[in-house]
């Protein structure tokens, strides 16, 4: 029997992906679909896959496609919950941008069902209580990430207190090597052009400060149970070494491949199977050579930023990341110098005071304080 799949995101990069992964193989079945706003491509996609049930989180654009298709449409956030809680599936995949991930994931694990997440905003905003649940229906949350893909499969096969350090890699971004000064008039154009992978707006944006890595520290915290003070981040720019452990005899384990994100995304689909894909073998000897350097945290104090958070507990990961979607939606409109996004998400976690998180109601009320105090910040730029 084909493994029922649920691809949440389904119009993004990853769900694109993650698509082009299913139409390979004979072991998965997808029996729903989603997408934030993008109804043309997302009722496409139902066509050519056989779908007959999706949900956009926007209303209106789920108004737009039910007015043009024949199939069942949901909207809302409460439908992309429906479409989770009524499909039926054996995997979810969330892939969806943001914070907007959250709900989707709650029920995903609340019905039992495992979960493939790449939104890594999950586990930053509501990792304790994501994980506890997990725990407790016996869903399995296999992360697509690349790094943390890579940490899983390294982790796996090494007995518990085996392993000392995770050490995630990051390329760097189009940034890299430029002084504080230097990044002052970056242009959005400038931010977006990533130099290894193709990714979405926010993500992208996300890269180009390293806050991208500051959330993904947070969320390898909670899939591996691993203190914040053993979790490093080092700059490689070929981005071939995906993540690497050291163990506790000194030796280090290191996952390594071509850039592509289909090979977490069907690592996390089969698993426990691993699938052939049209993937370029590393050859290492044609790429020549590795390099590292340490991360410039002065320079990316949006990395300095989601450590303090991490560290401050709470909610604060969660007012982490809710004034960081602003600060970046503001970057990317133009309202916001790339400098001001370190700015106002700093001076946001200043005014909203991290409190103790004892259920989701609790994440829900800080992410919409953390909103508002961010926005009012850039109201406040904008006057000065």
């Amino acid at each position: 029997m084909p493994r029922r799949l649920l691809v949440l995101g389904s119009t993004g990069s990853i769900g694109v992906q993650a698509l082009d992964v299913v139409d390979r193989s004979d072991d998965l079945e997808i029996v729903g679909l989603s997408a934030a706003r993008s109804w043309e491509p997302l009722v496409e996609q139902a066509r050519r896959q056989g779908v007959r049930r999706i949900a956009l989180a926007d209303p209106e654009a789920a108004a737009q496609a039910a007015a043009a298709w024949d199939g069942e449409v949901l909207g809302g956030p409460e439908g992309l919950v429906a479409l989770v809680v009524e499909s039926g599936a054996d995997v979810v995949l969330n892939a969806l941008v943001g914070s907007a991930g959250l709900g989707p994931t709650v029920a995903t694990l609340g019905e039992g069902i495992d979960l493939a997440l790449a939104n890594k905003e999950s586990l930053v905003v509501g990792g304790e209580l994501v994980m506890q649940l997990a725990e407790a229906t016996g869903a399995r949350v296999l992360p697509v990430d690349s790094e943390h893909s890579a940490l899983h499969q390294l982790i796996a096969g090494e007995q518990a207190g085996a392993v000392d350090r995770l050490v995630l890699t990051a390329s760097g971004g189009p940034f890299r090597g430029r002084t504080r000064d230097e990044l002052a008039a970056v242009t959005v154009e400038d931010a977006l052009r990533h130099p290894t992978w193709e990714m979405g707006g926010k993500i992208t944006i996300d890269s180009a400060t390293l806050m991208n890595k500051g959330l993904e520290v947070i969320e390898a915290h909670h899939l591996f149970g691993t203190p914040y003070e053993r979790i490093d981040v080092v700059v490689h720019p070929q981005s071939i070494v995906h993540s690497y452990i050291q163990l506790c005899d000194g030796a280090s384990l290191a996952h390594l491949g071509h850039p592509d994100m289909r090979v977490p995304i069907a690592y996390a689909l089969h698993w426990p199977e691993r699938v052939e894909l049209p993937v370029r073998a590393l050859d290492l000897a044609q790429v020549g050579a590795l390099t590292f350097e340490p991360v410039d945290m002065e320079t990316f104090a949006c990395l300095r930023l989601a450590r303090e958070a991490a560290l401050a507990g709470g909610t604060a990961p969660c007012v982490l990341n809710a004034a960081n979607e602003v600060a970046v939606h503001a970057f990317l409109a133009g309202r916001l110098s790339f400098l001001g996004i370190a700015e106002v998400i700093e001076a946001t976690l200043e005014r909203v005071p991290a409190t103790a998180v004892r259920a989701f109601d609790t994440l829900y009320e800080a992410d919409r304080l953390a909103r508002e105090c961010a926005a009012e910040q850039l109201v406040v730029r904008a006057a000065s």
